[in-house]
């Protein structure tokens, strides 16, 4: 049976101390039994410090973004190996903010789940569409393609211990959010898709719903049969919402 995967995006948000009280929080709020997983993915330059005050908990440290390149003349860029030599387990790619802002095309964030592969962490791939393709009915098209891009790159296995990340665009920090059936017909596809490839590989990849996911949301999300976990946005900082949603998706599975 899948273990759901809860993990907190910070984006770009924070301090050093809103970071020490933050973990504090979580810490005296989550149990160490947790039955799913748990991961936050501060800011870069807040990773070694919220490592520190991780020690001894069972949340695992995430990235928001990785380079594709393991060393070299890449100014500004963080390599895979240097994630996981300061305790970084999960890294996020592919999220829209990423495509829309940075153009990272299908192919680019394809190259950046290799090489976390190769580094042996763990890509959390982030696949949605926009209002538009929404209204047009592209949803499946969309999310097939960014799926597509790892597949015909590295191969369907490189899903195995993956992580995949449903987001759509139109509902990531408005307030909107997919309707569970809306939900659950997405992440259905993207399994019956991988499917066509490989079932066992679609029977084990954890699929993450994002966009606007709250303490109020999550339990009816974490209830339909596909949807193993959330990734979390704004909700993620506050350990009380945060923990909330922890705990309905550890009820939602026993």
């Amino acid at each position: 049976m899948r273990k759901p995967l809860v993990m907190g995006n910070w984006k770009l948000n924070g301090s050093i101390g809103m970071a020490k009280d933050l973990v504090a929080g979580l810490r005296s709020e989550l149990s160490t039994e947790a039955n799913c997983g748990i991961a936050i993915a501060p800011p870069t330059v807040y990773l070694d410090f919220v490592k520190h005050q991780l020690g001894g908990s069972n949340i695992l440290l995430g990235a928001q973004d990785v380079g594709v390149h393991l060393s070299g003349a890449y100014t500004g860029e963080v390599s895979a190996t240097m994630l996981k030599e300061i305790g970084v387990t999960h890294v996020i790619i592919g999220h829209s903010e990423r495509r829309t802002y940075h153009k990272e095309s299908d192919e680019f964030i394809a190259q950046k789940f290799g090489v976390l592969k190769e580094a042996g962490l763990v890509p959390v791939l982030c696949i949605g569409e926009t209002e538009a393709e929404n209204e047009a009915g592209q949803t499946q098209a969309v999310c097939a393609r960014q799926i597509d891009a790892v597949i015909n790159a590295l191969g369907v296995q490189a899903f195995n211990g993956a992580v995949i990340a449903y987001e759509p665009v139109w509902a990531i920090g408005t307030g909107k959010s997919a309707t569970p059936a809306q939900a659950q017909a997405v992440h259905k596809f993207i399994r019956d898709h991988i499917a066509k490839q490989d079932a066992a590989v679609a029977k084990q990849v954890i699929i993450q719903y994002g966009g606007s996911v709250n303490d109020k949301n999550a339990a009816e999300l974490f209830t339909q049969p596909d949807i193993d976990g959330a990734l979390v946005g704004g909700a993620s900082l506050k350990a009380d919402a945060f923990a909330a949603i922890v705990r309905a998706a550890e009820q939602a599975k026993k």
